[in-house]
């Protein structure tokens, strides 16, 4: 094995190990380093992908039991194979991850497992996974370390009935009663997961509203379906603790955020997500002079942190926690090492919310547009118009398309519906290329489709939606 190369990466996740690839197939000597001992990171390992294998897999089991009798398939016997479905989801990690690993090697990039630590300038030490130690010399070291779970003071996971995102993807039975704490992505997303298999499922969220940073249309919207699926929600409400003195029960002690009389829920199961935060302790950044802000994020101008030849891409530096977010990032980061002019645009990152239905959005909220004063115009269409959505029952949601008041460029599309996570990506390819609301009101869309629902929403910018 050598020990010099051009870059060390310093993360094996989609930040890290894109950048990695691309680094190769530009002719760079590449050495990555990952602790886990699978490549992936969190979004493959327990994130993004087994989330989405359960998501998936719960939802058949839904619609096995309350959708297929409408269509006129009868069934009976349907039941929870609990060791099944998540061995499946183990499947689909093993064999992403595995394939990360052919990936290194079709592209020439040395897969170091082990611990990586800056020393110095150029100099990384790795505490190998075998044991022992190495250190590699380097003209340039790229931080892509992630995040991990932000904990709840004074609430200590035990990841078996106090449970973060990881342990709610292990769980080894199906909770009676769950409380999630925090409404955000994530935990709805798995809230969602336990709900459809079984559980009775609580929210409690310290602010007003749920999906923080989303459109408020969307997200209120998002709520009254959840709701309707058999969600509750405490919103403005605080956890102070969790009382698990009782082997049998969890006794989750709540009160309102601006303050008034506490409460008691009972739990089997507490899942914990209140977000993540930038893993970035015990780096060594402090040996080429580079300064965490208090959250643990590392700045960066283009990738490039204040120490010269030492990049940072993904979850530890600033921008949305995103694996796709990351994974641009790691591309441009690579070819600016390699000389090339590489570049991500943050106004065009979409975001989804795997619930059924999904939620998705990119680009500016109707809220930060009224909030900066730009006029604008926009067009919505509900599912329920639209042709596809009627055939397949899915008919919850909307498309809403936001557009210059003056120019007609897009600025912003917000949507929940079936296959929205999908969906986005047109408007997506629009916006990278400033294109006009009318541009996708007049592009020819496929009949019948989800698709026509975003067409229409276009055209409804400028007051001529057809099918509604």
């Amino acid at each position: 094995m050598s020990d010099s190369f051009d870059v060390v990466i310093i993360g094996g996740g989609p930040g890290g190990y894109n950048c990695a690839i691309r680094a190769g197939q530009l002719g760079l000597r590449v050495a990555c380093i990952e602790m886990r001992g699978t490549l992936g990171g969190t979004c493959l390992n327990v994130g993004c992908i087994p989330s989405k294998a359960l998501l998936h897999a719960s939802e058949l089991y839904e619609a096995a039991n309350t959708e297929f009798a409408k269509l006129g398939i009868k069934t009976s016997g349907v039941e929870v194979d609990l060791p099944v479905m998540l061995a499946q989801k183990d499947d689909a990690v093993d064999g992403l991850t595995k394939g990360v690993e052919f990936l290194f090697k079709k592209n020439g990039v040395e897969y170091i497992k082990g611990k990586g630590r800056i020393a110095s300038a150029g100099q990384v030490e790795v505490e190998l996974a075998e044991g022992g130690s190495q250190t590699l010399s380097t003209k340039h070291i790229v931080i892509a370390t992630g995040s991990e779970v932000t904990p709840l003071p004074g609430v200590e996971i035990d990841e078996k009935r106090v449970v973060s995102s990881t342990g709610a993807l292990s769980l080894e039975k199906i909770p009676g009663k769950l409380v999630l704490i925090g409404a955000g992505v994530i935990g709805l997303e798995l809230g969602s997961v336990w709900r459809r298999l079984g559980a009775e499922v609580t929210v409690v969220e310290y602010l007003d509203r749920i999906l923080p940073g989303m459109d408020s249309e969307l997200a209120k919207t998002a709520q009254r379906t959840l709701k309707k699926q058999g969600m509750e929600f405490k919103l403005g409400t605080k956890v102070t603790g969790i009382d698990s003195s009782d082997p049998d029960l969890l006794k989750v002690a709540i009160e309102p955020a601006a303050g008034g009389d506490a409460e008691t829920i009972e739990a089997d199961t507490v899942l914990v997500c209140i977000g993540r935060r930038p893993y970035t302790e015990g780096l060594g950044l402090e040996n080429v002079g580079v300064q965490p802000d208090q959250r643990g994020v590392i700045a960066n101008n283009h990738f490039q942190t204040s120490a010269e030849n030492v990049w940072v891409v993904g979850d530890c530096t600033h921008g949305p926690m995103l694996a796709h977010k990351a994974e641009d990032e790691g591309v441009a980061c690579a070819e600016r090492i390699a000389g090339k002019a590489g570049h991500v645009n943050y106004g065009v990152i979409p975001g989804v919310v795997y619930t059924a239905p999904e939620i998705a959005s990119v680009g500016l909220t109707e809220d930060e547009l009224k909030e900066s004063g730009r006029k604008y115009k926009k067009g919505k269409f509900p599912f329920q118009a639209n042709s596809r959505a009627r055939t397949n029952h899915t008919t919850d949601g909307f498309v809403k398309i936001l557009a210059d008041a003056e120019t007609d460029e897009i600025l912003g599309a917000h949507m929940i519906g079936a296959n929205v996570g999908e969906m986005i990506a047109e408007v997506c390819i629009a916006m990278e290329f400033r294109a006009a609301s009318e541009d996708l009101a007049r592009t020819c869309h496929p009949h019948p489709t989800l698709t026509e629902a975003v067409r229409q929403a276009a055209m409804g910018v400028e007051g001529w939606t057809m099918q509604a």
